[in-house]
């Protein structure tokens, strides 16, 4: 592509080709950066070109569409009348981001925290299909509640989605808050008053009653779907835990008698140890059979770790109306009503947080030896 001597609204919005443009003599340093995004999009970035107290600086004017060539020309030419009048224009805030430029650096910081890689389409996924069309363009500096009941109340009848698009917002709002931007979270708690009560029943993941676990595990084994996703349905049945958590399970994770998922893996971020059953440790044992050398406990047929959908495909398939998540809800229904196992057992044994921080700092039993127990009085009962 021909590089034009000075930029064009025409060709700015045309440009396809990565590279820097710059917008020619008289254009005080500014140029126009496009390039390939992580999404495969193309991004144009504004920057301008300075020299102040005698060292070259690059300057950050924001990105095209959302700055037009008439407003960046506009910006270029106030910095370069500041340092002619010995003023460092970065000592003065010019640019405030909007709410899509807040989301995406909030996104890039939250991200490597979140332990399910999924999220972070989730959270793109509510925020294009919900915010972004009403305040998207706006800055995050002039948005304020009108504009977020604006977004929450069309979509209300959908509790959970209302509910996390409001956090996800209120989460962009406080680091804007942290950077300066604005004072104020105008999708905080309070708004929450201003909300209609919505009554609907909450739906939780489906579950079957703890009598009727052992015949779905049977079901299950007795199927003609892969050796390992059988047997990984078997094993996170015996041990009550998340799918993924079985799902990416690794043998050097299994050692005399029990299983450590790394905090890396768990919802709560802290180190879970699970006593194995016999049957677990039976599970494991046919398991190693199929072993690839991988590391992964359950590999798929192509040597990978199995899916979460994988998985849900198994039961259904199979005729048990629950999820594999839903296992977890059995074996607490049985644990309350088919064991002497005190409540902060049950619980510790689904590796949920209990008590204070407080409490958690002097209790720092994990009752490992009475999980043990519970455990196999749990794999007795389903399984025999």
């Amino acid at each position: 592509m021909d590089r034009p001597k000075s930029l064009s609204a025409a060709f700015v919005k045309t440009v396809k080709t990565p590279g820097r443009y710059g917008d020619g003599r008289g254009g005080h340093g500014l140029s126009l950066w496009v390039r390939h995004e992580a999404d495969g999009r193309i991004g144009k970035i504004w920057s301008q070109r300075l020299r102040i107290a005698g060292k070259p600086v690059n300057m950050g004017l924001g990105s095209f569409p959302k700055v037009s060539l008439a407003s960046a020309r506009a910006r270029v030419l106030e910095n370069a009348q500041m340092v002619a009048a010995g003023v460092d224009p970065r000592a003065k805030q010019l640019l405030v981001p909007t709410f899509a430029e807040a989301a995406q650096i909030v996104i890039d910081i939250h991200a490597p925290g979140w332990s399910n890689p999924r999220v972070v389409n989730q959270w793109k996924s509510s925020l294009d299909n919900y915010v972004m069309p009403a305040i998207g363009d706006k800055l995050v500096s002039e948005v304020n509640t009108s504009n977020v009941l604006a977004v929450l109340v069309p979509i209300l009848s959908k509790r959970e989605t209302a509910k996390k698009v409001r956090q996800r917002i209120s989460t962009i709002m406080k680091w804007s808050i942290a950077q300066g931007f604005r004072g104020d979270n105008p999708a905080g708690e309070a708004i929450i008053a201003a909300l209609p009560k919505n009554n609907q029943p909450v739906n939780h993941q489906r579950a079957l009653p703890f009598s009727e676990v052992g015949d779905a595990v049977e079901k299950v084994r007795s199927s003609n779907a892969w050796p390992a996703t059988k047997l990984c349905f078997e094993f996170l049945t015996l041990c009550a835990c998340r799918s993924g958590e079985a799902r990416l399970a690794r043998w050097d994770e299994v050692s005399g008698g029990h299983w450590t998922i790394p905090a890396s893996r768990m919802k709560n971020k802290r180190e879970h140890r699970i006593p194995l059953s016999r049957q677990a440790v039976s599970a494991l044992e046919q398991a190693r059979s199929l072993s690839d050398g991988t590391g992964l406990v359950f590999r798929s047929p192509r040597g990978q770790a199995l899916t979460d959908s994988t998985m849900s495909k198994l039961v259904r398939e199979n005729g048990i109306d629950c999820v594999p998540h839903g296992m977890r809800s059995s074996f607490r229904d049985w644990a309350a009503e088919c064991s002497d196992a005190p409540r902060e057992i049950a619980e510790h044994a689904l590796a949920h947080v209990e008590g204070s921080a407080s409490e958690r700092a002097y209790r720092r039993t994990d009752y490992f030896e009475r999980r043990r127990a519970l455990m196999q009085d749990w794999a007795d009962y389903i399984l025999g």
